[in-house]
């Protein structure tokens, strides 16, 4: 069964359980996915007679966040493999040098991997964020609110992620590969930060 297609109840249940998965990159990533699909309603929204001027940009808009979710999906289920691939690397033997060598390397592997895919999810969300910006100022102004929760949980997504990120930062010994991680994840973050407050503005400002 694909990530998406359980219900929201087996979900949360199975994030409620002992099971170490869904773990927290996981819930990032749904949470990603539920504020993307909180922008692309605005942009269904934002279409129609009234708004027939800005029609292909809010096509444009609800096809690119289509194209995201079904990346979060994937970004779900890579994290819940990723803890997998680490913890079978934990159980690797380590009787023998070239043993203890062979589960140091692919400990460093999974590490990297376990890192990579909650930066890909921060990248995807600030991305869909800014085309959210693009367009803020003509949104319809009676779903203005959800494109406030839209950035706002897009936002929470990319935070989220950066915390399962830096987990597995402590474990990666490649220093250049450790500094390129944190490089990319502190300006994703403030970048996330600016196009939140950009758009908050608005929303706030046509809320009244």
């Amino acid at each position: 069964m694909k990530v998406f297609d359980q219900s929201i109840r087996q979900f949360i249940e199975a994030a409620c359980s002992a099971s170490p998965t869904p773990g927290g990159g996981s819930v990032a990533a749904v949470s990603a996915a539920l504020g993307a699909s909180m922008g692309s309603m605005v942009a269904s929204l934002s279409t129609g007679t009234r708004f027939e001027k800005n029609a292909a940009q809010m096509n444009t808009i609800i096809a690119q966040i289509k194209t995201a979710i079904d990346e979060f999906e994937q970004i779900a289920k890579q994290d819940m493999e990723s803890f997998r691939l680490f913890m079978d690397a934990l159980k690797m033997p380590k009787d023998t040098d070239e043993k203890r060598a062979q589960r140091s390397e692919c400990l460093q592997q999974a590490a990297i991997q376990a890192a990579n895919v909650p930066l890909r999810l921060m990248t995807q969300s600030r991305d869909i964020m800014a085309l959210l910006e693009k367009a803020s100022q003509i949104y319809n102004k009676n779903v203005i609110s959800d494109l406030g929760v839209a950035v706002i949980t897009l936002d929470a997504a990319i935070q989220s992620a950066w915390l399962t990120v830096k987990i597995n930062l402590s474990s990666i010994k490649n220093e250049k590969t450790n500094s390129n991680y944190e490089k990319q994840g502190m300006h994703l973050l403030n970048d996330a930060q600016k196009i939140k407050q950009s758009v908050m503005n608005v929303v706030m400002d046509k809320i009244g």
